[in-house]
């Protein structure tokens, strides 16, 4: 199915170069500095000469004779105040094909304490004509009576032989450690096969690329200052040695200029209101006065469960944040546009620093009680909870006291300690219901070729195995490897598209009764690899860019499955902030709704033909993607419809009859039919939040977790709605007896058995319009008991649950207009069925 929603693909920030370019020497009308003639002309020659012998010597002790140089290197030295005459410096013979006599190589500008220099080569060859220019100065004139050559000689102060100093271009003293160099050569035939005989003549390493910028070769060479210093006497073709300036993210300019991106960007920001939802941060507190940060997260936002105030001293929550609010800075820092927010921020810090004590294990869940509650004291905004922190799980993808708790959070349920698991405390409330977003857990070490089979193997974390949460793997975009020549043959590890080595999975995680985990992906950062066993798991090129601790301007990366859940929270507060009376299950499911499989998960996912193999890749992929496009809009050829119902499931004293709803969309028939033979995408999603059972004595048997469960199905083709009620009455009684689940219709995607895990069941369908069309768009939601039906909870009976229904409709059909038809029928009905059982 070709994508139907615009899409938005992650931009890094790449090649940004330095090039400086060389000043081209013009005649102007430079000032004659007044010297004595004879004096000054015979002082300068005998500098020339005393620096051309010891430019000889040099080349002479140079132990490789067929890299020595033809030409030498001289550092002419004008006068405090005067300019020296540039264009005399540089010099080539008028062949068909010039040859250098003498080059200009660079010019240092002189300020008002230092005088202007230039480096110039002068070739063997040439180097008496070179000479004459001295010899002129004494002892020719000009027509009006002036010394030849004076606008030159006059104004030099010094002639000296040049050292490698002198070729150094960049700010500062070279650092005197093994490092990488950058070589600007004049642009010969042989330049950079020289430069590589060179390198290896002294047991240096050179980069394999180079650059051409204006007139030169760019070349890197790793090695110390010190094994360089024979460098100007070789045939090396050097006019300068810089410090590289590798420039692939705005993390890598200097200082002064990542602050300037940063001011600019925060100046760019429209913060938004002070009631609008907020992504509520549960992590180490944030570094609240960070530019990009302040207006939108106020001082009263700032809370915390434990000592050593609200701050952030890891930069762990403070990164989170930036992604949180902004999502990735690179295209933002590098962007001139406004961008206006939709959603604030809250943080609570919920990790102590490194100097207190930590949490108990069996105390998480009491914790992050304490922290939901201390932000909904202080504003009755709508939040995302953003917990981006996760510990070792006791059993793989089985409940724990951290899981349930959130669980409970979630369905609006209080919690309290208990020894035999957690305290439910009074019933849950619509009105209390909380949207978790929580990272499925990084892969921290172990990086290997055969990456994904590592990630298959490291299991979801702690509280990840939670049903009501929205869990997030990551994936990644980003195979960019870095221009540093350090990292000349590196690779990285992840294809464009596929799942982040970052990011564990619930491939392995517990038995078929639990949910499928994580739900989607975000963007979590790549590894770069030398391919032999080396890696590089956080370098810019590869990860994300936000904000940081160090100061209020500070720019810094982030990456894994904590970095991919600050960006899905970001969507989530955004999908809150326009769709305001969509409930928490709601947004949970359009985010799963909005996800597509990039092209490397589709061809994995549908190469698989067995339904239960697909189940698999779910559990590391997730349902994929969301955009912020496809979460937050529909199209002429995609439409999304979204129904929030409640209703009583089970009633009577002994939950004997049950309701099911029978939900009649405003299907575009027509408009189908038309269609015709043309494949049309119907995609299902159903969110709900389950209440979890307070005893662990039941987590490990089905139907003792779950409250209860619902499910949904399609009115299959030409199927009449009495026979679909029997059916799905009949279906609802057989999978809680343990019966054989009913044989689904096969042009789903992964099927009843693999979608009806947990409380998020999401499928998708393909086929024939005329064939959709003929189904009436008649869906049905019903219920199966959990523990609220097999324990005969008096004070769970007649308790109403609710549901958000959200229902797609694409083709990849030309000039189809699914949405115009729907929109003319604005309101949705359902129906209700009560069926004894």
């Amino acid at each position: 199915m070709a994508e139907a929603f615009t899409e938005f693909p992650h931009l890094t920030v790449r090649g940004r170069v330095e090039g400086r370019a060389f000043t081209r020497p013009g005649r102007g009308d430079a000032k004659v500095r007044e010297v004595e003639r004879r004096a000054h002309g015979e002082a300068i020659s005998g500098q020339l000469d005393d620096a051309l012998d010891e430019q000889d010597e040099r080349r002479a002790s140079f132990d490789v004779e067929e890299l020595r140089s033809l030409g030498v290197i001289l550092s002419i030295e004008g006068a405090i105040g005067f300019s020296l005459k540039l264009e005399s410096l540089n010099r080539r013979t008028r062949h068909a094909e010039p040859r250098p006599k003498w080059i200009l190589l660079s010019v240092s500008p002189q300020t008002k304490t230092t005088s202007e220099v230039a480096q110039i080569w002068i070739s063997d060859e040439y180097r008496a004509k070179f000479l004459e220019i001295f010899e002129q100065y004494l002892q020719d004139e000009t027509k009006t009576g002036k010394p030849r050559n004076e606008g030159l000689v006059a104004n030099i102060a010094r002639i000296r032989s040049a050292v490698l100093r002198d070729l150094w271009q960049s700010d500062g003293e070279p650092p005197s450690r093994k490092t990488w160099w950058e070589l600007w050569l004049r642009p010969e035939a042989n330049a950079i096969d020289l430069a590589t005989r060179y390198a290896d003549a002294i047991g240096a390493t050179i980069g394999a690329k180079y650059l051409r910028v204006e007139s030169r070769h760019v070349v890197w060479i790793e090695a110390r200052w010190d094994d360089l210093l024979t460098l100007p006497g070789s045939a090396v073709p050097v006019a300068e040695i810089r410090a590289p300036q590798l420039v692939d993210t705005v993390l890598d300019l200097p200082f002064d200029e990542q602050v300037e991106y940063a001011t600019d960007l925060a100046e760019r920001l429209i913060t938004s209101h002070v009631n609008t939802p907020a992504v509520c941060l549960l992590d180490t507190g944030v570094r609240r006065t960070h530019l990009m940060l302040a207006a939108s997260l106020d001082e009263a936002d700032m809370h915390t469960v434990v000592h050593g105030g609200t701050g952030d001293r890891s930069g762990h929550g403070t990164r989170m944040a930036g992604l949180a609010l902004l999502g990735p800075l690179g295209p933002l820092l590098s962007g001139s546009e406004t961008v206006e927010l939709t959603h604030r921020l809250e943080s609570v810090k919920l990790i102590p620093d490194g100097d207190e004590a930590r949490h108990a294990p069996d105390s998480y869940g009491i914790v992050t009680a304490e922290a939901t509650a201390a932000p909904e004291v202080t504003s009755r905004r709508s939040r995302v909870f953003c917990l981006p922190i996760t510990s070792k799980p006791d059993r793989a993808g089985e409940p724990s006291l951290w899981s349930a708790a959130v669980d409970a959070l979630a369905v609006g349920t209080s919690v309290g300690r208990s020894e035999a698991g957690i305290d439910l405390i009074g019933l849950p409330e619509d009105d209390a219901k909380r949207l978790f977003v929580v990272s499925a857990g990084n892969v921290c070490h172990g990086f290997s070729a055969e990456y994904l089979d590592i990630c298959d193997l490291s299991t979801i974390e702690d509280p990840a195995q939670s049903w009501n949460a929205l869990v997030v793997g990551a994936h990644t975009e980003l195979p960019g490897i870095p221009s540093d020549p350090s990292f000349h043959g590196w690779t990285a590890l992840a294809e464009a598209g596929d799942l982040s080595p970052h990011s564990r999975t619930g491939v392995i995680a517990g038995g078929t009764q639990w949910p499928i985990k994580p739900d989607i992906c975000m963007e979590g950062g790549n590894v770069l690899t030398d391919g032999a066993g080396d890696f590089h798991a956080m370098y810019p090129t590869v990860s994300v860019e936000t904000t940081d601790r160090a100061h209020d301007s500070a720019l810094g990366v982030a990456n894994a499955t904590s970095a991919a859940t600050a960006q899905a929270a970001r969507l989530a507060a955004r999908a809150s902030a326009m769709y305001p009376s969509y409930w928490p299950e709601t947004i949970r499911g359009l985010m799963t709704h909005a996800a597509e499989w990039t092209p490397i998960m589709r061809s994995r996912i549908l190469a698989e033909t067995a339904k239960k193999k697909r189940e698999g890749l779910l559990r590391r992929y997730g349902w994929g993607v969301p955009t912020q496009d496809a979460v937050e809009n529909s199209s002429h050829n995609a439409v999304t419809m979204v129904v929030q119902d409640t209703f009583v499931p089970f009633t009577g004293r002994d939950h004997k009859m049950r309701e099911f709803r029978l939900h009649q969309l405003p299907w575009p028939t027509e408009v189908l039919q038309h269609i015709g033979e043309h494949d049309v995408e119907l995609r299902v999603t159903l969110s709900y939040f389950i209440e979890p059972s307070g005893s662990r004595r039941g987590w490990r048997r089905r139907y003792a977790y779950a409250s209860h469960g619902l499910r949904f199905d399609l009115q299959r083709p030409n199927e009449a709605t009495a026979e679909f009620v029997t059916r799905v009455n009949r279906a609802s009684g057989t999978e809680e007896d343990g019966g054989p689940s009913v044989v689904g219709d096969a042009k789903w995607l992964i099927g009843s058995q693999q979608r009806d895990r947990g409380s998020l069941h999401q499928d998708i369908w393909t086929g024939y319009g005329a064939e959709l069309a003929s189904t009436g768009g008649v869906l049905a939601v019903h219920a199966v008991g959990g523990w609220w039906k097999n324990n005969k909870r008096k004070d769970r009976v007649n308790l109403p649950v609710r549901y958000g229904l959200l229902v797609s409709l694409r083709t990849a059909a030309q000039g189809v207009d699914l949405y115009e038809p729907i929109a003319v029928e604005l309101g949705v009905s359902a129906e209700a069925v009560a069926i004894e059982i």
